[in-house]
């Protein structure tokens, strides 16, 4: 049942149109782990610098999330600062110190070698080898990428992408890294670099699992109050292979609720800014609003 990330851990300062906030907890670990945690326990990997607060220590051990892997080096923690319009659509980037980060190489303690579930959080692809050449038979092997890394180091890319199972991208790094504009040629261009399943986030579009030979969608929730998207597509993705996790299998019908589960988790995660509503959110609200979530999705047959 063990879930093992390995990603950032950061402070963010993000200014939308409904608010600003400055060092805020973030990172693609940090997201992950906190969404993961609302379903199974979690082992994190992880580098924070001599300034990271302590009280967010506090915080992701209190979530049943291991730290045994998350380090504090001298210096500073990685740093992003971005902000949004309206559309919310995408992030722009204001400023990145990548701080610690910088010299990131991820050493994982004996206890989380024999993880059956691993996410690569965002990282670079080679960090991402390192990280699968020390760890034993895990039963899914699950990472993200960006287009930093598909432009800047695709050949180190593709060589993980060939030890991975399933890759969690938004669409345009899928039509980026496959060299395709059709979303479905995209996704089955990808499963033949390496990994059986994609997993395209498409926003406030919902998002689309193509596992081996099936395609399975969802769309996303409609919501009245988004404040701040930093974060989703991690949570989603911790949602998604917390549940998996917590099944234990990767029967069809599991990754299905794992689609449609990593939807409603970050459907709560835009709804504050950082992690304001992670923070809160608890096992019974996600159950009932997956609940509405298979209202809003399930139709009769035809008479």
């Amino acid at each position: 049942m063990s879930l093992l990330v390995v990603g950032s851990v950061a402070l963010d300062s993000v200014e939308t149109p409904f608010g600003k906030r400055d060092d805020a907890l973030g990172g693609s670990a940090t997201f992950f782990s906190t969404a993961a945690s609302l379903f199974a326990p979690v082992q994190l990997v992880a580098v924070v610098g001599e300034d990271f607060p302590a009280e967010h220590v506090e915080f992701l051990r209190a979530r049943n999330i291991d730290l045994a892997g998350l380090t504090r080096a001298p210096g500073k923690t990685f740093r992003w600062k971005g902000s949004y319009t309206y559309e919310l659509n995408e992030a722009h980037t204001l400023d990145t110190q990548l701080n610690v980060f910088a010299s990131f190489a991820p050493e994982l303690p004996a206890a989380y070698q024999k993880a059956r579930w691993l996410f690569l959080g965002n990282i670079d692809p080679v960090l991402q080898g390192r990280v699968l050449d020390q760890v034993q038979k895990p039963q899914l092997v699950a990472a993200d990428t960006m287009n930093f890394w598909i432009g800047g180091k695709k050949a180190d890319l593709l060589r993980t992408l060939e030890r991975v199972d399933l890759l969690f991208v938004n669409d345009a790094e899928a039509r980026e890294l496959a060299g395709e504009s059709n979303i479905v040629k995209a996704a089955r261009a990808i499963q033949h670099m390496g990994p059986k399943r994609v997993c395209i986030k498409r926003g406030e579009y919902g998002a689309m699992l193509f596992d081996h030979d099936h395609v399975c969608a969802a769309p996303a929730l409609p919501l009245a109050e988004v404040f701040d998207p930093t974060g989703a597509g991690d949570s989603f993705a911790g949602g998604f292979m917390g549940h998996v996790a917590a099944a234990g299998n990767l029967e069809p019908t599991t990754l299905r609720q794992a689609l449609a589960v990593g939807t409603v988790v970050a459907s709560f995660t835009v709804e504050q800014f950082s992690l304001d509503r992670l923070r809160t959110v608890t096992r019974e609200q996600v159950r009932a609003r997956f609940d509405e979530f298979r209202k809003l999705i399930h139709i009769d047959e035809l008479a």
